[in-house]
Order: C-alpha cells, then structure tokens, then sequence
C-alpha cells in the first residue's frame, strides 16, 4: 500500500508535468507551518532556475491543473511560489479506513529480504549485568525488532567477554582457594566433573577480589596472564573451567535479560572465534597486510581521507596474544561463514567507535566480508546520573542493572498503590509493565549516540514525554473499546470520513505510521517510533477530550469512532511491541 503521501507527491507531480515542467520537481513533504496548511511543496521554487520564471508564475500553473483533483480540500499558490494543499475530508477518510481492514496498516513487507546480523549484548562472564549494559540490549532489541517487522532476516548475537585476562584472573584465583582440583593438575586425563565447583554468587565475588588483586600484586598478575595464555592455548583443565563459567554465568544473564524483554538468537562468545583465527591471521600474512612493529603483529589502515589518525589494527601482542580486534575479525570469519549476512550492526558504547574503524577496515581490506557487505557501528551515549556524571550509586560504585530495574519497579508499584483501585498481586504485575515501559521509553526516546540524563521522577511520570503517558494513552483507549464491545460487535466496522479538526488530526497523524517505521529502520533508529506515538497519543487525547464516543446518539458516526480508536490502539500496541514492551489492561 503506497504511503498517502506518496499518493499526493504523484499527483502533484503529474500536474508539474502537464503544466510543461519535469515532474521531479512535484514532491510533496508535511507542512512546516501546520497552521496554514497540511502539505507542502517548494518544487516551484528550484524549477525557477531551470526554466528562468517567476517561481509564482510555475506554481499557478501547476495550480491550474489541480482544480479539479477529488484528492484536495484544497490548493493554494503563495508568494514566492509555495504550494499549500489541505487534503480532502472524503480521501483522508477512505485511506485510513484502508490502513484499518489491513493487518499491517498499509504497511507492506520489504521485497528484498536481507540477512541481518546485530551484536548488542556484549557483557563479560562471570560478572552481573550493570547500568552500563542497558542501552546496548534496549536499543539493540528493538532495532532488530524493527529490523523484522519490515521482513528482514535477523539474528541477534549477544557476544560474550569470555576470552580475556578476565578469565586469567578467575582461575587464578580459583586455585588459590582450592588447589586440590583436578582442573589444576596438568596430568589429569579423566572426565571432568559436570557439576562447576562454585555458584554464581561466589563466581561475582570471585572476579572482582581477582580484579582488585591484580591491581596491587605484579606476580599475581603475572599469573593470571600466563593462565589466560594457556587457556587461550588450549589447556584442557582450563578449558573445562571456562565450559562451567560459561553454562553458570549464562544461566543467569538470560534470566536477568528477560527482566528486560530482551532474547538472542545466538549466546556466542569471543571463545568461539577462537578455532579462526590462526587461519585468519595466515590469511592476512600471505595477502601482505601483516607485518611485525615492535613486536606485534599489526595491519595498517589508515587511508587518505582520514580527518584523524587512525592507528595500525593491532591482530597479535608481542607474547602471540590476541586482542578484541582479533576476536572480533575472527567473529566476522565464523559470521560470513555460517550466516552470510548482508548487514551486521555493532550497537556498543561511542568510545568503541575507532576500534570498530579499525576492524572494520581490516576486515574489507582482507576480503573477510564482500565489499558489498554493510559493516555498521550504532554508537551509543552515556546514560547520566542527575548530576550530568556517568549514572553511579551512592557509594560512588557502578549499580547493577538487576537493583536499578528494582527500585523503578518499586516506585511505580506504589505509585499504583496509591490510587487505590487494585489487589496487591495486580498491583505488582501492572508495575512491573510500566517500569520497564519507563526505562525503555526513557531510554529510546533519545537519539542513540548523545548522552541522557536518566531521571527516575520524569521517566515514572504519566504525564509529558514518558512511557506511562504512552501507556495510560493505550489503556484508555482500551477501556473505551471493552465497554462498547461489551454489548456490541467490533466486526466490519468502517472509518468514516473526519467530522471535525481534532479527528482529521489524529487521521493525519496515523497516516505517519509506514513512514516512521521506514525511517526508524534506516536509520536504525528507535526514537523516530517515540517521537511518532508521542505525537499519536497526543492527538488521540485531544480527541477524546473534544469528542463523544460512547454517548455519541448517531450510531453510524459511533462506529466510526470506535474503528478510529481500533486502528489506533492496534498501531499503539504494535509499536510499543518494537520498542520491546507492551502495555497492561489498566493502570
């Protein structure tokens, strides 16, 4: 179904031809100055250059072929040569009541389907999930989400820190305080046991105690770095600790994951590119790319454009160890071979961001990935505490994601006891809706890459720009339909043309929806979807206050409004479902 937009451009466009002048000059875009008008189109403007006549001359004359157009309220040719056009009562009507009879309302399915791969997770083993963790896994669901709904084929990696010194340090430690395993003893060659030698918990206590350790003692790092270089060797022992630290710790980043509605496809970890990279980095010798700089084996990809230095990618340490860059183009190997992806988004903090140049760079000029392949880099801001600083907890220490999900969630739980209106068990399922709508909205309604500031009051708020004013928007839409469907049918119902200007607004408005969805999926953009049902329940409330629904005496018009309503909480529902929340049946 063509966009209404789209629909008028054509028509605007066959004018412009008709009237003499090419029709690239007929695009239509919204008004800039809803006051005056509903549409626009500047096209007279640029045509004056190429025609050398008054921009108001070429409006008039496209004016003319207009007139009789079914399509428009109507047309008007301002100085210096601005089309304004209102659209028709009769055609608005007809194109919602198309968008409502169709399941995607009008929004067709791409005929190109692409192959997507998205890395948005990114959290370290062993470790829990904090603060730092939440803009990856919002932003990311939802781009894949969004990526789906236009009907790409996507598949969404978490990329586990499962390689490093990290995991050094953990062994470390671990034989420190129990020897006597056989993971430690280098001529064992039985099976080892199924069951890991230690819990989640005491695995969180276990890396920063390794962690603080390391920072003070040289020989005990030392030895975490050679355990981190004979796990990386193979050491089978090692091996088999990493397997119990991987099945422990994923366990319980999945369950803490849901808390945020967020899934992957795929639970990979950097250990997985493992088995890739002698072959990747025999590859990058033999095409004479590699070569040794004080000892590390690096490639050079800096390129004449370049505005700011880009250093050599770094694929080996002088000690033969890797690096997330290897890793990383190593990930790419076993991606391109198993997957084959046409595009794959990197959704990490903006300070990766010439890291990813580099790899990214490295991986082209090795023919790792087609030229035609898109590498991707959404870089995200900071998420600030109140003070504009990097969002921290009162002791000054970085919070657990688990803890902050908590404490919103325990606001608006009494936040909703206050009210009074329900048991303690629904009490606590409706706030746990809302919470996350609140952390999600206030997250994604800012553009990815700037820092925001997450304030507890205003994203809890159901008033203004929040998740809950989203919300409560939807249940009050939902009410309005249960108490007329409580006595009456909801089938082949039809939207009628607007009866007033607050009901052609909320028209025009979702008319918007293709086109949002479109451009929050080019732009790999969720918060051009926030900026869109912000301004749909905005217009919806006005309309409610303006207008009769259920004691409205004209039946016929009644029913236009309640398919008016139909179609905008299912487009509401839709998109909170690609902002990766939902919303509850009452609040």
């Amino acid at each position: 179904m063509e966009q209404l937009i789209e629909i008028i451009s054509k028509e605007v466009k066959g004018a412009f031809n008709n009237a003499g002048y090419d029709e690239k000059y007929g695009n239509v875009t919204l008004s800039n100055r809803p006051d005056l008008c509903e549409f626009q189109c500047n096209g007279a403007m640029a045509a004056a250059k190429e025609y050398k006549k008054a921009p108001i001359m070429i409006a008039e004359d496209v004016l003319k072929g207009l007139d009789n157009s079914q399509m428009f309220e109507s047309v008007d040719a301002i100085k210096p040569g601005f089309l304004n056009f209102k659209i028709s009562n009769k055609f608005l009507g007809e194109y919602v009541d198309k968008m409502h009879s169709d399941n995607r309302f009008g929004l067709d399915k791409t005929k190109n389907p692409l192959t997507i791969m998205i890395d948005y997770g990114g959290p370290n083993v062993a470790k829990p999930l904090h603060v730092g963790h939440l803009r990856s896994a919002v932003i990311g669901e939802s781009v894949k989400r969004i990526s789906k709904y236009i009907g790409h084929n996507v598949i969404g990696d978490v990329h586990l820190g499962d390689w490093g010194l990290q995991m050094g340090l953990i062994i470390t430690e671990l034989k420190l305080r129990k020897p006597e395993l056989c993971y430690f003893d280098e001529n064992y060659d039985g099976e080892y046991p199924s069951e890991a030698p230690f819990t989640i918990s005491e695995l969180e206590e276990i890396y920063p105690t390794a962690s603080g350790k390391s920072k003070e003692d040289e020989e005990y790092k030392e030895a975490a770095l050679e355990a981190t270089k004979e796990l990386q060797a193979g050491r089978r022992g090692y091996r088999a600790l990493l397997n119990h630290i991987l099945t422990i710790s994923v366990g319980d980043l999945k369950k803490n994951y849901e808390k945020l509605n967020v899934s992957f496809d795929l639970w990979k970890g950097e250990s997985d590119a493992q088995e890739y990279i002698p072959d990747m980095v025999k590859l990058l010798k033999d095409k004479g790319l590699a070569y040794e700089s004080e000892g590390a084996l690096v490639v050079d990809v800096k390129e004449e454009t370049d505005k700011k230095e880009v250093p050599p990618c770094m694929i080996l340490k002088s000690d033969g160890a890797s690096l997330y860059t290897t890793t990383d183009l190593a990930t790419l190997v076993w991606r391109v071979k198993d997957y084959n992806p046409d595009r794959i988004i990197y959704v990490v903090d903006n300070r990766q961001e010439m890291h990813f140049i580099q790899v990214f760079r490295c991986a082209k000029k090795a023919g790792i990935v087609r030229d035609d392949v898109s590498l991707e880099f959404l870089g995200f801001g900071t998420m600030n505490g109140p003070n504009g600083k990097p969002f921290k907890t009162r002791d000054g220490g970085v919070m657990r994601l688990e803890f902050l999900l908590d404490e919103i969630n325990n606001k608006m739980y009494n936040k909703i006891l206050e009210n009074d209106n329900m048991n303690e068990d629904e009490a606590k399922s409706v706030a746990s809706t809302v919470s996350l709508a609140a952390v999600k909205y206030g997250d994604l309604s800012n553009q990815a890459s700037k820092d925001y500031i997450f304030d507890v009051e205003k994203f809890t708020s159901s008033e203004g720009n929040t998740g809950p004013y989203i919300l409560y928007t939807i249940v009050r839409i939902k009410s309005i339909l249960n108490k007329y469907k409580a006595d009456n049918s909801i089938d082949d119902l039809h939207i009628m043309e607007p009866d007033s200007d607050c009901t052609k607004k909320l028209m025009l408005e979702l008319v918007k929806f293709q086109n949002s969805i479109i451009t929050a999926y080019e732009e790999s953009a969720p918060s051009k979807i926030c900026g869109f049902i912000y301004e749909l329940c905005d217009k919806f409330n006005h309309f409610y206050h303006e207008t009769k629904i259920l004691s409205c005496e004209d039946d016929v018009k009644k029913k236009g409004y309640i398919s008016l309503l139909l179609l905008t909480n299912d487009i509401l529902e839709t998109c909170i479902d690609l902002l990766g929340f939902n919303a509850p049946e009452r609040m």
